[in-house]
């Protein structure tokens, strides 16, 4: 067995072929307690087949997935289907697979800044809304390891920062590891702790200041991203207030 450190979860040489073409290309990932792990890289990199076989949702064609012994994984997949044939409001999906007590609800949801929704129709949230549910569903699982595959889809630029306010939140609070795949680099940036580059195989990986000067990373992303991440993170500095309450709105 090999030894994965002290991760969590790893992928060592994690190679995933399907109908021919190579997906993933001995990818290799380490994801520890209280970090933020998270994967870039353009359309098509792989970035949500990676957590698949991460999670053992999808078979590798080679290499090897290792899991900390009894690990906890609180997911929140990139896509979800809020068309159900039976009308159901926040606090029934999050009862769905687990049976929380009424306290465990109200307190996650407060957490996650939704509290005045628990009896909204799912149905009815806004994209935001709806990731902070699904979010709440994943931390009543009491996760080590929280795999969050493009958690800001549907959330317009304010809803975002938000959000990953929200994430960096639940890593200092719970002290669990966080994997996530996200296509925001300015964010990425702000909150990550390890940057890992995808394009079928890791391009370039490390901390985000790292990262940002690989030339690797300018070919993926091209000059302007670098440029963006530099005025991103100026702005940032001046302009960011983490004891907000989720629903106080910057001015951007």
């Amino acid at each position: 067995m090999l030894k994965a450190n002290d991760a969590m979860l790893s992928a060592r040489n994690a190679t995933f072929i399907l109908n021919g073409r190579k997906i993933l290309d001995k990818v290799n990932l380490d994801v520890r307690k209280g970090e933020i792990v998270t994967v870039i890289g353009p359309n098509g990199a792989g970035k949500s087949t990676l957590i698949h076989v991460m999670l053992g949702l999808l078979p590798l064609t080679s290499g090897q997935i290792i899991r900390r012994e009894s690990l906890r994984i609180g997911f929140v997949p990139q896509s979800f289907s809020s068309t159900f044939t039976v009308p159901m409001n926040v606090k029934r999906l999050l009862s769905l697979t687990l049976k929380p007590s009424d306290r465990e609800i109200e307190t996650t949801l407060e957490e996650t800044g939704i509290a005045h929704l628990k009896e909204q129709s799912v149905a009815s949230l806004s994209g935001g809304e709806l990731q902070r549910a699904l979010l709440a569903k994943a931390l009543l699982r009491k996760p080590d390891l929280l795999v969050l595959d493009e958690p800001v889809q549907s959330v317009d630029f304010i809803g975002e920062v938000k959000l990953y306010e929200l994430i960096s939140n639940i890593r200092k609070s719970h002290g669990c590891g966080i994997l996530m795949v996200s296509h925001d680099l300015h964010m990425v940036m702000a909150e990550s702790d390890h940057v890992v580059c995808l394009n079928g195989h890791v391009c370039c990986e490390g901390g985000p200041e790292n990262v940002q000067l690989d030339p690797e990373f300018a070919k993926l992303f091209g000059p302007s991203a670098i440029k963006m991440i530099a005025a991103y993170a100026h702005h940032h500095d001046h302009d960011h207030e983490p004891h907000e309450s989720p629903d106080h709105h910057h001015k951007h």
